[in-house]
């Protein structure tokens, strides 16, 4: 349902010019490494609320106006954004709340409905100042509870208080954790008061949005928000995983041979101390009286690998949920995920084994603020030598970093031990960057930039995006160029991480579900359903939209040919945690790979990459129990993939749909395979 004129028109002439006196907060947004990436101005006058935001980091980023006239309760009554999205795309969304009518416009949704209870509308692309204001309305909330429109509901609680000092002032902040948006808590500081409004958002190893001249006070704010989030993820950890204490033996269930990738007849597999110790066809230990899991009917297969994620304290509960035992940090604050290596080695943190690769950026405008960001080339060995000290086995090169340092510095790092890979620097061509020394690349654009950029294109900006959206679907296969490139990546043994799930977004229109997630959106919170059908490219008309999803098309396309011409694939995400693998086989599937050789690449050549086959990635005798329990055939039906009933990983168990019910996930399967215990006594062990 569209709009009325006759509201847009109300819209339109209900805000007066925010008068001179209003009051103001100003905040800055600095990255982890405390280069400033934006701002956030607040103009308020009664009712009335004005915002500036802008925020820029890695060549992208919002910019959006805001006008809003809240109710008494502390909700909007009428609200618009306008502005450009984080990849440039038009952001132009409105509401209005007229006696109980709600009606909403965005680019991506139309709607209106009558309501019975005041609440708090809920934008698709919005500054911290709705965070805010929700902190505003829940303070005034009978309940401690705050209805989202147009579905959802939020509630917060203070985790801790300080009271700031910054020369004569005095400011007492207290710690809100906000539930109801997302799959995980919202940590938002707040001032105290009759009145509260946030203070500052800190994002863990990202960014910090704090209100001008407080800066100083971001340490102390940061520890402590640190040590709540510890204490909220312990609790966690304690109540989904559930330890295995003694051996333990799956019955009767078939194997995936993720070497040979098909699946066997039906076996048992005992389990002991962390590891497989027993393999026998089915129904073969029958003197074993001990714990005991039923597979009739399902099947297992070695825990998945996700060789592209970019990991926060939270991640592990979504990649474990999905079967993902062992995740691949593609980049991040160093300081970070060294903290999730030792909570989670320490099992205060729920999350699967991590093999962290090491980032290595320039410094330009367009830079990403994550890992080492380095100006020479013995900026960039001190680098390779700090994660090598560090244990890091990879390398990853990003955008910004000099191409004429790419040789040498592989060079070092291959010395070490380690393999190279990333992004194509700018200005560099995929073939220069092997023949410089990379072992990899990651996503699909950065295979398709070869046949489309030159020398001279700058792909630290956007353009690295525009130009495959634009070009793919023109090139040739068949071509004499594309065939020596393929060669070239076979001969080199070079592997591609093609994150084809998060490359969806360069054809996805505004009001269209994002593919990926298209089957499964209805088990996700209704903000997330909604974000689904919001497009972040600029695609003004159907020409474009053609274009771009013909090039789409060509990349899911080319994916498969690179399978079949022998080039290695790891299956890597770079998008929703978990939940996103599952799509990316999905699409392996679509590009003509057989179901079972996707679930090879997401297991077998996920370790082969990582050099960690000799203790994962296959089921086999004293290999880790990094197992996953399926409800039903992935290598006939890729879709089952997401019923898995049990995860088994460091000497746990974990049942996925306790992990999503604490997510606000409906599960995909009723229940796990609760294990049935036996007496114990007089046990013989097949070993």
């Amino acid at each position: 349902m569209l709009f009325s004129r006759n509201v847009l028109l109300t819209l339109l002439l209900i805000w007066v010019p925010v008068l001179a006196n209003s009051a103001e907060v100003e905040y800055v947004i600095l990255l982890e490494n405390g280069a400033k990436a934006g701002h956030q101005i607040v103009k308020r006058h009664g009712n009335k609320v004005e915002v500036d935001f802008d925020f820029k980091e890695n060549g992208r980023g919002p910019t959006l106006k805001e006008k809003i006239i809240l109710a008494s309760d502390g909700t909007m009554k009428h609200y618009r954004v306008s502005g450009t999205s984080e990849m440039g795309g038009e952001v132009n969304e409105s509401f209005v709340n007229k006696n109980n009518l709600i009606q909403w416009h965005s680019n991506s949704e139309d709607g209106s409905r009558n309501i019975n209870r005041s609440g708090f509308y809920l934008p698709m692309n919005s500054s911290w100042e709705v965070n805010s204001l929700m902190i505003g309305a829940l303070s005034k909330s009978k309940n401690n509870y705050l209805p989202l429109l147009p579905s959802g509901g939020l509630k917060q609680e203070v985790l801790d208080e300080i009271t700031l000092t910054k020369g004569l002032h005095q400011q007492k902040v207290k710690l809100m954790m906000q539930v109801g948006i997302g799959l995980k808590p919202d940590f938002i500081w707040a001032t105290s008061g009759k009145n509260p409004r946030l203070f500052a958002a800190i994002i863990p190893g990202y960014s910090y949005l704090v209100e001008k001249g407080w800066e100083e006070n971001l340490t102390v704010l940061s520890e402590k928000q640190n040590l709540a989030n510890q204490r909220v993820l312990f609790q966690k950890a304690q109540q989904l995983q559930h330890p295995i204490y003694r051996p333990f033996l799956i019955k009767n269930i078939r194997l995936f041979d993720s070497k040979n990738a098909f699946l066997t007849e039906p076996h048992d597999v005992l389990i002991e101390d962390k590891r497989i110790v027993n393999i026998t066809p089915a129904n073969s230990l029958l003197e074993f009286k001990g714990d005991t899991i039923d597979g009739t009917g399902k099947t297992l297969l070695p825990g998945l690998f996700d060789m592209h994620t970019h990991i926060n304290k939270w991640s592990g509960l979504y990649h474990l949920s999905a079967g993902v035992t062992t995740v691949r940090d593609m980049g991040n604050s160093n300081t970070e995920v060294q903290e999730i290596i030792r909570d989670s080695r320490n099992d205060r943190l729920l999350f699967p084994h991590i093999i962290p690769a090491g980032f290595i950026e320039g410094k330009s405008e367009y830079a990403s603020s994550d890992g080492i960001m380095i100006e020479t080339l013995e900026q960039a060995k001190e680098a390779v030598d700090w994660y090598a000290e560090h244990g890091y086995r990879h390398i990853k090169i990003y955008s910004s970093f000099p191409k004429e340092f790419v040789k040498e510095t592989s060079a070092y790092a291959h010395d070490k031990g380690m393999t190279v890979g990333g992004h194509v620097p700018g200005f560099m061509k995929a073939d220069e960057a092997i023949n410089s020394g990379f072992n990899e690349l990651n996503h699909v654009n950065q295979v398709v930039l070869n046949f489309l950029a030159s020398n001279e294109t700058d792909t630290r900006t956007l353009e690295r995006f525009y130009l495959p959206a634009e070009q793919t679907g023109s090139i040739d296969f068949d071509s004499q160029e594309v065939r020596e490139f393929i060669k070239l990546l076979k001969d080199k043994e070079i592997t591609i991480d093609p994150t084809l799930s998060a490359f969806d977004f360069i054809k996805q229109q505004d009001g269209e579900m994002a593919d990926p997630f298209a089957s499964i959106a209805e088990h996700l919170p209704p903000d997330l359903q909604r974000s689904f059908k919001t497009g972040t490219m600029n695609i003004p008309d159907t020409a474009t939209a053609n274009r771009y999803k013909n090039s789409y098309n060509k990349m899911v396309e080319l994916v498969g040919l690179l399978h079949q011409n022998g080039v290695t694939l790891v299956a890597g995400t770079d998008t929703l945690a978990g939940f996103g693998l599952h799509s990316e086989l999905e699409l392996y599937v679509k590009a003509g790979i057989s179901p079972a050789k996707a679930l090879q690449i997401a297991t077998w050549s996920g370790a082969k990459v990582t050099n960690t086959l000799h203790d994962r990635g296959t089921i086999e005798v004293n290999k880790l129990a990094d197992l996953i329990i399926i409800d039903g055939d992935p290598t006939t039906n890729i879709e089952d993939i997401r019923k898995i009933s049990t995860v088994i990983t460091n000497g746990k168990k974990i049942y996925p749909h306790e992990l999503h019910i604490a997510l606000g996930v409906k599960p995909f399967v009723s229940d796990g395979i609760r294990i049935a215990a036996q007496p114990t006594t007089n046990r013989q062990l097949n070993k």
